[in-house]
């Protein structure tokens, strides 16, 4: 298996190296072999396991999260069982943020609309009413 030193996983990952310090010391990477001179030397199989870092990343996934998808479940546990049970949960979350910025797009849409002279007018005007 080709080893490859912590610069060329982190160009090849698009990363830099202390973002791959930094998932070594959170546990979501296995600690690689060290070399005589002390050097980190990773297995070519780290690029792998990065994707799939990355990919729950843009998903919104935390670090503890991430944690959990791939130190978190027994070794025998599908893929798909974590992916499953991780990813309803961010489903739920991303439903309420969504939630959330429908309500605040609601409230700068009247805002924009506002005639009001004073601010304090705009308070006079703004009854649970209107706030559909």
């Amino acid at each position: 298996m080709e080893e490859l030193s912590i610069g060329e996983v982190a160009r090849r990952a698009g990363l830099r190296t202390s973002a791959l310090r930094y998932y070594e010391s959170m546990g979501l990477l296995p600690a690689p072999r060290r070399a005589s001179s002390g050097h980190r030397r990773y297995d070519a199989n780290i690029l792998e396991l990065l994707a799939v870092l990355r990919m729950a990343q843009q998903a919104g996934f935390t670090i503890a999260e991430m944690h959990l998808l791939v130190a978190g479940f027994s070794s025998e546990t599908p893929a798909s069982e974590r992916w499953k049970l991780l990813g309803r949960k961010k489903l739920q979350e991303v439903e309420t943020v969504i939630t959330h910025a429908q309500q605040t797009q609601q409230i700068l849409e009247r805002l924009v609309q506002c005639e009001c002279l004073r601010l304090e007018e705009c308070v006079h005007n703004w009854t649970p009413s209107h706030a559909s």
